[in-house]
């Protein structure tokens, strides 16, 4: 367990992972109601676009535990989501 830890935070620290924004939103808004397919997955990857941009722009800002344990909670679904990434980071923030 230790060598799994210390591997992710070795490559949390590279850079923001990559997740399938496609796959996520899919599954997002097959458990959604109301908007209609399109304008939900339309709505969706918008969303995590914008995430994963801002992200890309922050990621070193954040601290290593915090990404590594953000990033360990978004693999637990199978489906990770940018905006629930940067959301528990952001979290980690306001804890100190």
């Amino acid at each position: 367990m230790i060598v799994l830890n210390s591997q992710l935070v070795v490559a949390v620290a590279d850079g923001a992972p990559n997740f399938d924004i496609a796959r996520s939103c899919r599954l997002d808004v097959a458990a959604t109601t109301g908007l209609s397919v399109d304008q939900s997955m339309k709505s969706c990857v918008n969303d995590e676009q914008k995430a994963k941009r801002q992200l890309a722009s922050q990621w070193s800002k954040f601290p290593a535990p915090s990404r590594a344990s953000c990033i360990s909670l978004e693999n637990i679904g199978g489906t990770p989501s940018y905006v629930s990434l940067l959301t528990c980071l952001q979290m980690g923030q306001w804890d100190k």
